[in-house]
């Protein structure tokens, strides 16, 4: 209920993955995270709410154009290049960052599984100095923070945020087309190419599997119900 609930009542902009934790959560934990993150990841912007029905406190993150294009430079992201620069796909980088696609575009350069891929890649390597700690919990030095009170129920969930817009567009084009072929290039910008791959396979084994359907319903009708 608590994640439906944020995913329907709470606007996703300025948000590119959400943050909870259980209603039991204290104020020095919030603080104390928090204060982890600004310092130790100062590209993100990071935003507390608190949700009056669930009784759940959020941290809401996000990042400037900026730094995504920083942090693209630092995972290695692959991006389309201008045709003028030869074509074809190439890790990012920000002194070269002319050459590629949409880069002056910052609302379409990148999709939003890319940017919560940025921003989930900082979370997660956020690192415990030596001797750090939280309540009872004693970090190793270097040991990653946001997994650890993940694992210990201190972080309920982190997830990324659907873009309803894009959504709203799938939903046309896809799930409510009837006899048209699926947008697999939507797909794959939106999902990925794992998710992307799974459904071309899918609706490949469909139509695939019409033939025999008709063969087997045709032999069905007009043999004898004994054999």
């Amino acid at each position: 209920m608590s994640h439906k609930a944020w995913m329907k009542t709470v606007p996703t902009e300025n948000c590119d993955v959400l943050m909870t934790f259980p209603d039991t959560t204290d104020d020095h934990t919030l603080l104390w995270l928090l204060n982890h993150i600004r310092l130790g990841i100062p590209e993100l912007i990071v935003q507390v709410r608190h949700h009056k029905h669930t009784r759940v406190y959020a941290f809401f993150v996000t990042a400037t154009y900026e730094s995504l294009l920083r942090g693209a430079d630092e995972i290695g992201l692959r991006k389309p290049v201008k045709a003028e620069f030869g074509g074809g796909m190439r890790s990012f980088s920000c002194e070269e960052d002319y050459i590629y696609e949409n880069i002056e575009n910052e609302l379409y350069f990148f999709t939003s599984q890319e940017r919560q891929n940025i921003i989930r890649y900082w979370l997660e390597n956020l690192r415990a100095k030596q001797g750090e700690a939280l309540h009872n919990i004693h970090f190793l030095e270097g040991q990653p923070i946001i997994p650890e009170l993940a694992a210990r129920g201190v972080i309920q969930q982190v997830f990324p945020l659907h873009e309803q817009r894009i959504l709203k567009r799938l939903m046309k084009s896809w799930v409510q087309a009837v006899c048209e072929a699926q947008p697999l290039d939507d797909i794959c910008d939106y999902f990925g190419v794992k998710i992307a791959m799974y459904f071309a396979w899918l609706g490949f084994y469909t139509s695939a599997m019409v033939y025999p359907a008709v063969f087997g319903s045709i032999l069905y009708t007009f043999t004898e119900s004994d054999q």
